[in-house]
This record gives C-alpha cells, sequence and structure tokens, in this order.
C-alpha cells in the first residue's frame, strides 16, 4: 500500500460536478491519495492509518492526532503505475478493485476508530481532486 500524503489548507473531491468529499481545516489538513497491490491486508492498512495519524508534518512538527486536523481519503491505484518500459503506464501491480476497495475503507475507518474527521471519495468513480498545496509538502508512506 502507498499512501501520498499532501498537507493542505482544503481539498475537496468531486464526481460529476458534485462535491463528495471536502476538507476546509481551520489551518491544516492532509488530503490522503491511497493505492492498492496485490499483497496488502488489513494490518498494512491499519498500520499506514496510524502512521498517517501521528506523521508530523504540519506546523511545529505536529500531527493530524495533535491538533485534529481533518483527513481526506481518495483512492488512486495511478500510485501503482509501472513506467520502466516505454511511454505508456502499466498498472499490473495496482490490486484490482475488489481487492483495494475493502482495504481503502479499512484505512479510513481506522483513521475515524483513532478520533479523525474523514473524508473519501467514490472508490472507481472517475473523481476531480481539488486542493490547496501548503508548503508544499508531500510525503510517500510506505511500510
Amino acid at each position: 500500500m502507498r499512501v501520498l500524503v499532501q498537507r493542505v489548507t482544503s481539498a475537496s473531491v468531486s464526481v460529476s460536478g458534485e462535491v463528495v468529499g471536502e476538507i476546509r481545516p481551520p489551518s491544516q489538513g492532509l488530503l490522503a491519495l491511497v493505492g492498492v497491490t496485490h499483497s496488502d491486508t488489513d494490518a498494512v492498512a491499519r498500520r499506514l492509518g496510524e502512521k498517517l495519524w501521528q506523521l508530523r508534518i504540519l506546523d511545529y512538527e505536529r500531527s493530524a492526532a495533535d491538533v485534529g486536523a481533518p483527513i481526506l481519503v481518495v483512492s488512486q491505484f495511478t500510485l501503482y503505475a509501472n513506467t520502466v518500459k516505454g511511454r505508456r503506464p502499466t498498472w499490473n501491480a495496482a490490486a484490482p478493485g475488489a481487492v483495494a476497495e475493502p482495504l481503502v475503507t479499512v484505512f479510513a475507518d481506522t483513521l475515524r476508530e483513532m478520533g479523525a474527521q474523514v473524508e473519501t471519495g467514490v472508490f472507481g468513480a472517475d473523481m476531480q481532486v481539488e486542493l490547496v498545496n501548503d508548503g508544499p509538502v508531500t510525503v510517500l508512506l510506505e511500510l
């Protein structure tokens, strides 16, 4: 599992022109783009959720847990693009939807269980993501 995290001052995700998830924190929040591969498990999803919640990338080396920063979780299979050969990426390393969707849900639910305000996109939909990256700060999480 890969989680591309961006520190944001605002973020939203829309499907067919309708906002389905949005965070507008008082100061900072996190946008988490989540990619799943074939070998991922519930345990991996939970550990990455915990890691994100405690990750100290907000101002003054604080975490989302420290300040209650909201988190927008969006599934992103393209994080597993293989671009080694040619000009056309392949997606073989990305888990199929039937495997990936429950694990993205476990990731988001883990954050909620720890006290996070979590918004989400719609799995498998054509989504438009808008964000204001703060810093900019962008970090790739993997185990």
